[in-house]
């Protein structure tokens, strides 16, 4: 049946009560669309520093004097009961940070620096790679010279990758961020691992350390600052893995819970994620959250999801436009 002419008419509400609705309901989803376009742009970061403090404990960082760590809690959102692998232990760990994804599936399980390890780097892509990949510049500061298997091609635009201190990583970021900006920016702090493993977790010693460290985070926050880049980066700060005695690794709880903090702009103040129950971060999803702000793709493989509870605008950014 062919429709007449007189039935084809544009859709109209002849009713007002009708047409005041419709007016509302359009209205409220243009203002939800910019409202989300505007949080975008102003509110949410467009770069990410990921600072890892190798072999933290979160009752370690607690006890010690860290006033830099406190300032980010305090401007940011936080928990001490973050789960890092099951294995563990520094490379693998580090890669499931920088990748999302399981050791069993990024393929690094030693965690030496020989040059016959296999593979040589992690088998699904990494944080670097894709930022590279979408036109972002990246940057690795690590204090082992094991952190090379993120070196891969042309993932790192800069780089600082030795065995070395705390305190000559933080001057090698410190002068990256002043020179350079990169948008992407990993920087891993070793001596609180290498004292655990020398004198023992949670000794003086160990929290001497740790303190020290906490000054190290200060020269990067200072760079941000001087750089103007404060209100535009979200900044990430966590562990690898825990310890007890002197060592760490496996399903052992002084070993599997680390610290995550995360501040910037768009981020919620001093709000402790524990508040919500049925949140459990884990290490997988520094990567995640970061592609998130990047606006990155996050690949359907990985095992972390983007931490959505530490945005101030959480509800209308899971609605989407």
């Amino acid at each position: 049946m062919v429709a007449s002419p007189s039935t084809l008419q544009p859709f109209c509400c002849k009713d007002a009560s009708m047409r005041r609705q419709f007016a509302a309901f359009l209205a409220a989803t243009i203002l939800c669309i910019g409202l989300r376009a505007s949080i975008t742009r102003a509110e949410m970061p467009s770069r990410v520093m990921i600072v890892s403090f190798d072999g933290l404990r979160p009752d370690v960082a607690l006890r010690a004097d860290m006033p830099s760590l406190r300032s980010l809690m305090a401007r940011g959102s936080f928990t001490f009961w973050a789960h890092t692998t099951d294995v563990a232990i520094t490379l693998p760990s580090h890669t499931s940070m920088l990748t999302g994804v399981v050791p069993k599936t990024h393929g690094i399980h030693y965690n030496d620096n020989k040059p016959d390890n296999k593979p040589p780097f992690p088998l699904v892509p990494t944080l670097f790679q894709l930022a590279r990949e979408k036109g972002l510049t990246t940057a690795c500061c690590a204090g082992k010279a094991k952190f090379h298997i993120f070196d891969d091609a042309e993932a790192l635009n800069w780089k600082f990758i030795q065995e070395t201190s705390d305190d000559e990583v933080a001057s090698a970021a410190a002068s990256i961020i002043n020179e350079h900006q990169p948008q992407v920016l990993f920087v891993h702090f070793p001596d609180c691992d290498r004292v655990g493993h020398k004198l023992g977790w949670g000794t003086p010693e160990q929290l001497a350390a740790v303190s020290n460290a906490d000054k190290d985070l200060g020269k990067l926050l200072k760079a941000l600052d001087d750089q103007h880049l404060t209100d535009k980066t979200l900044i990430v700060i966590s562990a690898d893995h825990g310890g007890n005695g002197r060592t760490h690794g496996g399903l052992d709880p002084r070993s599997q819970h680390i610290p995550w903090i995360a501040a910037g702009p768009g981020i919620k103040a001093n709000y402790d994620l524990t508040r919500n129950q049925k949140l459990v971060v884990a290490t997988y999803d520094t990567f995640a959250t970061s592609c998130f702000v990047l606006h990155i793709p996050v690949p359907d493989h990985i095992d972390g999801k983007p931490v959505m509870d530490i945005f101030a605008q959480a509800e209308l950014l899971n609605a989407g436009p």
